[in-house]
């Protein structure tokens, strides 16, 4: 994710995405992603081991990226019209066909069509820049689907107002998410999988030590921040 532009940053830690902004340059190791759902089980969501099982929980979704893991489901209603709802919540009206599909819009048409904030910004804009940079994040970092290039706006009515939207369970949908995309990859017909492979790598890198990289930052809160920077394989 590019980095948000310092007058959202408030607004980001409102909503509870300031922490897991700040995670930068973390290189996806897709053979090590790949070895860990060919030994998951769907029947028990846990990592079949040698030596017994293992799973990602609610805990460590919150040391890992510092999202909420309690309070409201991330649920609610899909049927709006989107054009006006990204008009009054976004500030501009994406094209049908062009860049919104159905209930999806393309996330580069997205990032290249945000509005840049003027140099003295009304609260309106900045709040509307800041739904855009959150989209962008859900389908970028937290929740990503297997297109990678495209985020559902059923989100977008969630964060109509900021400060409500911080009671939302983010972690939560964030694992449950990664459970269902893992429950999905297994079968030998997959070739793409979604889900935060960042939690799903930095998680692995934590619980299998013999496996984990040389850091150069000690261990931190967020602890997936410390492979946020370049590191020096063993």
């Amino acid at each position: 994710m590019p980095t948000p532009d310092p007058r959202i940053e408030h607004f980001l830690e409102v909503v509870g995405f300031g922490k897991v902004v700040k995670i930068r340059h973390f290189k996806i190791d897709d053979c090590l992603i790949t070895s860990l759902v060919e030994i998951w089980r769907p029947e028990t969501h846990t990592f079949h081991l040698s030596v017994g099982e293992c799973m990602v929980t609610l805990e460590h979704v919150a040391l890992q990226l510092g999202l909420r893991i309690d309070d409201k489901p991330v649920t609610g209603p899909t049927f709006f019209d989107w054009d006006e709802l990204c008009y009054e919540l976004l500030g501009f009206l994406p094209l049908k066909g062009e860049a919104l599909v159905g209930s999806s819009i393309k996330l580069k048409w997205l990032r290249d069509h945000t509005i840049a904030l003027p140099d003295e910004p009304t609260e309106q804009q900045l709040h509307q820049h800041c739904r855009a940079y959150i989209l962008g994040l859900i389908d970028g970092v937290i929740m990503p689907d297997k297109s990678g290039n495209r985020i559902h706006l059923m989100y977008l009515p969630l964060l109509a107002d900021l400060e409500r939207a911080r009671r939302y369970s983010w972690g939560s949908a964030c694992l449950a998410h990664l459970y269902r995309e893992m429950c999905r990859a297994i079968y030998p017909s997959s070739k793409k999988m979604g889900g935060c492979s960042l939690l799903l790598q930095s998680w692995a890198w934590y619980r299998m030590s013999f496996i984990q990289p040389r850091a150069q930052r000690d261990i931190t809160f967020l602890l997936a921040s410390r492979y946020g920077l370049i590191f020096i394989p063993l």
